[in-house]
């Protein structure tokens, strides 16, 4: 029979930036626990959670674990009886450790022969029984970013109980009844007010809301229907889903009796709307306002301070423009809703008082005049200071500029902005609103005076963020400094890159103190997305980006090892593949355009042969030809690269050495193929048409290897034909290895 399994686990408050990871851990975990016990489960595992509790429901649990026959293997049958038949000691101890005779031994044909085997069976438990062992299990499985001692000890063996947040009760109820488990606490901690902490069928209601009596009362419970129910009448919103929707409801209705909308555009706002549902277990909405002259503060400064360091919600216009008026978000019943209205604007006001402040200090001095402030900045003991990292942006967003980008109309704003774009780390704003480094020094550059393609790209140097072709900045947001943009922030990311890499500061596992995979995914999607960004088709190859940012960092400082530059191919190969995939584009057309060795691989053109890729797929051409490159590429390394070169030089021409109909109309197709394809402008039509023809040649590969036998005893006719292979091979591989995208045998 099946039954009702609720879990509770009751904390201390827990992060809100950890429910979402740790909802998905505990469901993920006690569905392998089961799985590992042998209690079947019927239903799907439903999870809950709120910043007081994880919770997980299953409505059919088996009453009692599947039966479970397991056959353990012993000794060979050889070495299990003498030649006259007699058991051997190792046969009589395997027998004897399981409590039967040798007779009672099967034997069992294994890959490695014939065994001696005990069938062992396992009688099924009550699940009362087992389950307080998945308990223990799963509280052991949940990973946190860190984690707290609090004295707590399980009876499992392994002791000590660290975890996210001091559990304070458990819920523990299968099919209505309490499953016994306890969370003993260390001799040191106990005291009449530091207990052992015992399943129940008890929870709590809110912290400070009650329909009556004390608040956060323990409320009793027996199944999850009335779990759920007695919540809500003390104020816990268990679906988050439900706090979400809620608040969006009471945002819209309160920003509309402010006379205008939430700000969806203001940078933040996605993180905090998907925040605040997990800051709150009775999520409700009130309005504030601010002092209207706060409003001559740069928008970014004001969005910054409500967003980030208040958790408020801007409200704007219909036209866009900031009001002087926000929403807040509680987690209590707002009988008193003025009052703490009240006291969130004299906490924003001081906030904004101190931004103003800063924002009139800081122009006093121009951003040329901070430069030398940057000395005092270190950026990396080895690498030197800000002040040495912003005259190398300036050298090589200049070169990005004029070499790279083929726009040397743009290298004097590139070196400008490059030279400027990390002195807002000097200025008293950004020393107190970190959020809004770069964005700052775009803003001073602007009131400064400085034209766009200066001040636009310092304010986005730090972008992109994120992987996706519609992440900030659009090209609208770039406008005419999309050129010195691109420059800068390639050359940022790049000089951090290669220069930490250069000093041993690579990621490891989870560790990336500098977030090294951040900045290569950012300088990976500007090359990808160039023609989109700022209308530029260079397609640079990762090689000469990397070797220029390397020789600007030549001299800097004890510690340098160019040695470590070889390792960042494959750091930078994974963090494209992942890019791509991140794309949704298909995991053997990515393998098949990154073939190269990582400093020859132009990223951008490699987006064209995927999306070149992605428009053949379903040829039968293309995916016979597919199968038969392998073989190509098999045989083709029977003939060095070395050795390629030198007959391809020196040797009679292959039409003078091939005589097969078959291999001649194979070196006239790949001469036509390659002579058509050089004449090709890349892009990805151009990529299609080159894949097309080379796809057409697939009959005449198919009848080359159908009349010709290439390792002929002839040598120089083995030669040639080992000479057309490599030819074929290269050709293909110019455009991708197509064997990656081969069908699979089936």
């Amino acid at each position: 029979m099946d039954r009702e399994l609720l879990l509770e686990i009751g904390c201390e408050e827990l992060p809100a930036s950890w429910l979402a990871s740790l909802t998905e851990q505990i469901g993920e975990h006690i569905g392998e626990r089961l799985k590992e016990t042998r209690l079947a489960v019927a239903s799907p595992i439903e999870t809950f959670s709120t910043p007081r509790r994880l919770t997980v429901r299953i409505a059919r649990v088996a009453d009692r674990q599947s039966e479970f026959e397991e056959t353990i293997t012993g000794p060979p049958v050889s070495a299990a009886f003498r030649p006259d038949g007699d058991p051997t000691p190792a046969a009589l101890g395997f027998a004897r450790k399981y409590g039967v005779g040798v007779a009672g031994l099967a034997r069992v044909l294994t890959p490695k022969g014939l065994y001696l085997a005990y069938q062992q069976r396992h009688r099924p438990k009550a699940a009362v029984d087992v389950l307080p062992d998945v308990l223990a299990a799963l509280l052991r499985d949940v990973t946190f970013p860190r984690v707290m001692r609090w004295d707590a000890l399980l009876d499992d063996g392994r002791g000590e109980l660290p975890f996210g947040r001091p559990i304070r009760w458990l819920v523990f109820l299968y099919g209505g009844r309490v499953v016994p488990f306890g969370i003993k606490r260390s001799g040191v901690a106990q005291s009449g007010q530091v207990q052992e902490v015992r399943s129940g069928a008890t929870t709590y209601g809110h912290r400070f809301l009650a329909t009556s009596g004390r608040a956060g009362r323990t409320i009793k419970v027996r199944s999850f229907e009335d779990y759920r129910a007695r919540l809500s009448e003390h104020f816990v919103v268990l679906d988050r889903h439900e706090r979400s929707d809620r608040i969006a409801r009471e945002l819209d209705v309160h920003a509309r009796r402010l006379g205008g909308r939430v700000s969806r555009s203001a940078p933040g706002m996605t993180g905090l709307i998907q925040e605040v549902p997990d800051l709150v277990e009775y999520p409700s909405v009130i309005g504030g306002a601010f002092p209207v002259d706060f409003l001559d503060l740069p928008a970014e400064v004001l969005t910054t301070t409500m967003i980030h360091h208040q958790h408020f919600f801007p409200i704007e216009s219909e036209s866009g423009r900031l009001l002087p008026a926000f929403l807040a978000v509680v987690n209590t019943q707002p009988d008193n809703a003025r009052t703490i209205a009240r006291n969130a604007e004299r906490v924003l006001t001081a906030r904004l008082r101190d931004a103003r402040f800063f924002w009139e200090s800081d122009r006093h001095v121009g951003l040329e005049g901070r430069l030398a402030r940057l000395d005092t900045l270190l950026f990396h003991r080895y690498l030197g200071s800000y002040r040495e990292k912003a005259e190398r942006l300036a050298r090589l967003a200049g070169w990005i500029a004029r070499e790279v980008l083929n726009t040397p109309e743009n290298a004097e704003a590139a070196e400008q902005a490059g030279r400027l774009a990390k002195v807002d780390l000097a200025t008293d704003m950004v020393r107190e609103f970190t959020e809004l480094q770069g964005v700052m020094g775009g803003i001073y550059a602007r009131e400064e005076g400085l034209p766009g393609p200066v001040w636009k790209a310092i304010y986005h140097h730090y972008l992109p963020a994120a992987v996706e072709p519609d992440a900030p900045p659009s090209s609208q947001d770039l406008g005419d400094a999309a050129t010195s943009w691109a420059a800068v922030a390639l050359a940022d990311k790049l000089d951090t890159i290669v220069g930490l890499f250069g000093v041993g500061e690579e990621p490891t596992g989870s560790r990336d103190p500098f977030g090294l995979r951040r900045l290569t995914l950012g300088a990976l999607r500007i090359l990808i997305d160039l023609p989109i960004l700022a209308s530029n088709r260079a397609a640079p190859a990762i090689g000469a980006l990397i070797d220029q940012a390397a020789a600007l960092l030549q001299k800097p400082t004890p510690g340098w090892d160019r040695s470590a530059l070889a390792r960042l191919n494959d750091f930078i190969l994974e963090r494209l593949r992942y890019l791509f995939e991140q794309r949704h584009f298909r995991r053997g057309e990515v393998r098949a355009v990154t073939h190269e060795r990582v400093p020859l691989i132009r990223p951008l053109e490699a987006r064209w042969k995927l999306d070149a890729l992605g428009a053949l797929r379903g040829s039968t051409d293309l995916e016979a030809l597919a199968v038969l490159f392998k073989r190509v590429k098999n045989i083709a390394r029977e003939l060095p690269p070395d050795q390629f070169a030198s007959a391809e030089e020196s040797d009679a021409p292959l039409e003078a050495i091939l005589r097969e109909p078959a291999e001649l109309a194979l070196e006239r197709g790949v001469a036509r193929v390659r002579s058509a394809t050089e004449r090709l402008v890349p892009d990805h039509h151009a990529y299609q048409r080159a894949l097309t023809e080379i796809a057409a040649l697939r009959p005449v590969v198919d009848r080359f290897f159908v009349e010709v036998l290439v390792m002929a005893e002839d040598e120089r006719l083995r030669k040639g034909r080992l000479r057309l292979m490599n030819r074929l091979r290269n050709l293909i591989l110019r455009m991708a290895d197509i064997s990656e995208v081969a069908p699979q045998a089936t």
